[in-house]
């Protein structure tokens, strides 16, 4: 629906900023891998360092079967190795291997473009005012719309 139309047809402003967060949304979602897409994972194990999988699957909002199956990919590709813990001994800690760590900073690399390609349209100070407004908005919607596993 076009803007003539979304007026014709009586849309207001919120409903015209409802249907403009949803198309963003769905440019952004066509865009990013999953919860639990290999680059995902080589990106947080390189903000982490080494950490438990119980942990790892906590962080990525995946159930565990998912982030196992995963991270059996990512082992088998050589990008990470699991090691049982010293402290628990069902768990197993999970860490980049050096191709690992390589190919989490080219994801990352390619990340960086892409979100400088996404707001090129935007001046600074028009990036500046987006970051302000939307972050009224997440602050009122969190106190007004609470869910399960905000702010994670």
């Amino acid at each position: 629906m076009n803007e003539k139309e979304k007026r014709e047809t009586g849309w207001g402003i919120d409903d015209q900023l409802i249907i403009a967060l949803r198309d963003v949304h769905r440019t952004m979602h066509s865009l990013y891998e999953g919860k639990s897409s290999q680059r995902r994972i080589l990106m947080v194990l390189s903000d982490l360092g080494e950490t438990s999988q119980r942990d790892l699957t906590r962080r990525l909002d995946v159930m565990p079967g998912t982030a196992s199956e995963t991270l059996a990919k990512l082992e088998a590709a050589g990008l990470i190795a699991r090691t049982p813990s010293e402290e628990d001994r069902r768990g197993m800690i999970v860490r980049l291997t050096e191709e690992g760590a390589l190919q989490a900073a080219q994801a990352r690399a390619q990340r960086q473009a892409r979100h400088r390609e996404m707001f090129a349209c935007l001046t600074e100070e028009e990036k500046q005012a987006l970051l302000a407004l939307l972050g009224t908005i997440n602050g009122d919607w969190a106190a007004r719309y609470p869910r399960k596993g905000r702010g994670k």
